[in-house]
């Protein structure tokens, strides 16, 4: 306790890390103040409540906005559709390709394109978001439709563009990745309300029951934080180069090769197709016993037909995204290029080959792993914990939070470690998502 106290005073003796920080809580602050700021002629008492579905994975990550019908109601979620597009893009697309290989020139058109495309995104989502969530009702009579409709798409769409402001400043003054920041914390902002439900529902009879839930709580989270910080270290070594006076190279170093590469991704994709079936059998649901059972089952997070069907396109998904984002041959070549070799690996392509299988064996137990996180809160459920509470003990909330911590603490450590301080771990360093990119 004493060397955590120690601890704490070393970062803010540091006086640009104090700095960081305070900013980053800031601008944290006003982002939470403004999901609580509801859309001019809007009734937030006359809102349906949606704790299931899309709504609710999309209310969860924005921390409530969602349902207040907040002036950022859409967040920071159309600038990652944007940004995963995009991404998307650089893969298919040869000019997105071209734009990536120019360097920062590139990335800063890239950049200026997932902009717009993201204001685009935006004016299409708040349509959705006003026809499907806000009734009547909620309206103010003396409003007509047509201009509440119009001034809330230009109020949520700014909404947007703040939110997107605020994780760039967060990104450039304070610590962490600003985006993942707002993600984080809407994420964070519904645990407490979570855990004091699930004291209210559980009663004092079943304090000792809450507390075993505490404890598999944390052995999940210590399983989360080994399965996003696993790498598979590949050696490579480098031809020693004399120039001049001096001899260069002939040192060994590793490509860190993550088991979990494609991070929360796969859950994301998987989770915007599992409703589809319950939306299609809606269709035929009246004409059809097979298309109603496709509802009722599809529909139920707890059923074995739901979470199979969910965990195999995991693993689907996790084979995919790897493979878009992680290139052998590039690998390979840039290896090549740099006079750099695999050790009892011939250069070119039996590298790009002996890469590709070791990506391969290790994105299969990866990918099992990131399934089984992902349909842990369905057993939690089932094994009675209350489902706001169900939320946290696996898929995208725990893997979000899990990783955005541990990014926040590299860099504190790193801060800490230029300042001649000891890290935050007596043990090791801490490695984030970024460490080993």
């Amino acid at each position: 306790m004493k060397k955590f106290f120690e601890t704490i005073k070393n970062i803010f003796t540091i006086e640009e890390l104090r700095v960081r920080i305070l900013t980053t809580l800031g601008f944290l602050i006003i982002f939470r103040v403004g999901s609580f700021v509801v859309l001019p002629g809007v009734n937030p008492d006359a809102l349906d409540s949606q704790s299931g579905g899309v709504f609710g994975m999309i209310d969860m990550f924005l921390g409530g906005a969602f349902s207040r019908a907040s002036v950022f109601a859409l967040g920071i979620m159309p600038y990652i559709s944007a940004s995963i597009v995009l991404q998307l893009m650089t893969v298919a697309v040869p000019y997105f390709q071209k734009l990536q290989k120019e360097g920062d020139s590139g990335r800063k058109k890239i950049s200026q394109i997932t902009r717009v495309l993201t204001i685009g995104i935006c004016l299409a989502q708040s349509i959705g978001y006003l026809s499907a969530y806000v009734p009547a009702e909620a309206i103010n009579p003396a409003l007509s439709p047509f201009m509440f409709k119009m001034s809330s798409m230009i109020i949520l769409a700014a909404g947007t563009i703040f939110c997107m402001w605020l994780g760039e400043k967060i990104t450039d003054k304070g610590i962490g990745n600003g985006i993942s920041m707002l993600i984080m914390i809407g994420i964070i902002a519904r645990f407490p309300g979570a855990i004091l439900g699930e004291i209210v529902a559980k009663g004092a009879p079943q304090m000792l029951l809450v507390i075993l839930e505490f404890v598999a709580l944390f052995f999940i989270v210590l399983v989360t934080v080994a399965l996003v910080q696993a790498v598979r270290r590949v050696p490579v070594s480098y031809a020693k180069q004399v120039v001049g006076n001096k001899v260069y190279g002939g040192q060994r170093q590793y490509i860190p090769l993550k088991v979990n590469a494609s991070g929360v991704m796969p859950i994301i994709f998987a989770q915007s197709l599992m409703f589809l079936p319950a939306m299609l059998g809606g269709i035929w649901a009246n004409d059809s016993d097979t298309a109603q059972y496709v509802v009722t089952t599809f529909s139920n997070i707890q059923s074995w037909q739901y979470n199979f069907t969910f965990a195999t396109l995991i693993i689907v998904f996790t084979f995919f995204y790897t493979a878009i984002t992680i290139n052998p041959n590039q690998m390979a070549d840039d290896m090549k290029r740099n006079g750099g070799f695999v050790p009892g690996i011939k250069p070119g392509k039996q590298t790009s080959e002996f890469l590709d299988t070791i990506l391969s064996r290790i994105t299969l137990p990866g990918s099992i792993f990131l399934a089984i996180i992902a349909i842990l809160p369905a057993f939690a459920m089932i094994a009675g914990v209350e489902q706001n509470f169900a939320q946290f003990y696996g898929g995208t909330s725990l893997l979000i939070m899990v990783g955005v911590i541990l990014d926040t603490l590299q860099q504190i450590e790193s801060y800490l470690l230029m300042r001649h301080y000891e890290g935050m771990m007596s043990s090791g360093r801490i490695k984030g998502r970024t460490a080993a990119a």
